[in-house]
């Protein structure tokens, strides 16, 4: 899932500001294009004319390299990285901290523009449910040994994206202005039953029903 850098080469890259800035120009046309899965480190280097391993000098990670092409804060990343840490125990409060701390800033930050077009623009809409599948829902479905395992990584989705528009794009209260401690307490042990609380009994096992 995280495309790493090889080991970073020492030194400087001899035209690093235009190559930085052809690589950027080349990720953005390609993931319009190709999407956020379809598009690799390797062609978007063969696109911008230098080699994969400049890529991963200035972007780290394939993560990177998206967050500077769609101008998401450049800590996201790590950021998300590190919702997975620890495993399941307090996965619910960590999404929904990590959501705020990097979204709960002065002004509209890249990312909250990109939440805020999506609806309206088919592209941006696109990448980021894409992003958001690849990087968060399918790491969360894999991490859970259930038969339902992305139907509760889907209802994970509707707690986070809920919240980011009645929060910022809405604003509707008093979730607005309720603090972020308040926020994970309340919402974090939500997302936490999504993932790992018993799960919802099927038709087939209701009274009633025959079985």
């Amino acid at each position: 899932m995280t495309e790493h850098s090889p080991s970073a080469r020492p030194g400087r890259w001899r035209s690093g500001a235009e190559s930085r800035q052809r690589i950027l120009e080349a990720a953005r046309a390609l993931f319009r294009e190709h999407g956020y899965g379809g598009t690799t480190v390797r062609a978007v280097a063969a696109q911008a004319e230098v080699d994969p391993a400049m890529v991963f000098y200035f972007f780290k990670t394939k993560q990177g390299l998206f967050a500077a092409a769609t101008e998401m804060p450049p800590h996201l990343p790590s950021a998300i990285e590190s919702i997975f840490t620890g495993g399941l125990d307090g996965i619910g409060e960590r999404i929904i901290r990590t959501l705020l701390e990097n979204l709960d800033k002065p002004g509209r930050t890249p990312l909250m523009m990109l939440t805020r077009s999506a609806p309206t623009h088919e592209v941006s809409e696109a990448l980021l449910r894409e992003f958001i599948d690849r990087e968060i829902t399918s790491r969360l479905a894999a991490m859970l040994d259930t038969p339902d395992a992305a139907l509760r990584a889907g209802m994970v989705n509707v707690q986070i994206l809920g919240l980011a528009v009645a929060r910022y794009i809405v604003r509707l209260e008093p979730i607005a202005s309720a603090s972020a401690d308040e926020l994970v307490a309340g919402l974090g042990p939500v997302v936490q039953q999504c993932l790992t609380g018993q799960g919802a009994t099927t038709a087939t096992d209701t009274p009633g029903s025959g079985r």
